[in-house]
């Protein structure tokens, strides 16, 4: 799993929560800042939380989780085809 990986965070929760956001496509979405809270089931740790910078190890484990018939919830789009990902803040 990606906790390993420190994921930098610039902004409180309720702040980035709140901030403008947008859609990209999932490999766009790389190093822009999470807008939504990605949980993957099982386990059921979330491992992307709003702020948090998207990684490619990150979205590689919640694919793989979701291939081998996990659920990631919290994602606006539950193909996980886009992400939700803060504005104005790149």
């Amino acid at each position: 799993p990606p906790w390993s990986a420190a994921t930098a965070t610039t902004l409180p929760l309720r702040a980035a929560f709140f901030a403008p956001s947008r859609m990209l496509p999932r490999e766009q979405a790389i190093g822009h800042r999470c807008a939504e809270t990605l949980c993957p089931y099982p386990p059921g740790i979330p491992v992307l939380l709003p702020g948090e910078q998207i990684t490619a190890e990150s979205l590689d484990y919640l694919v793989r989780v979701q291939a081998s018939g996990g659920v990631i919830s919290g994602c606006a789009d539950p193909e996980l085809r886009q992400l939700r990902v803060l504005t104005n803040l790149e």
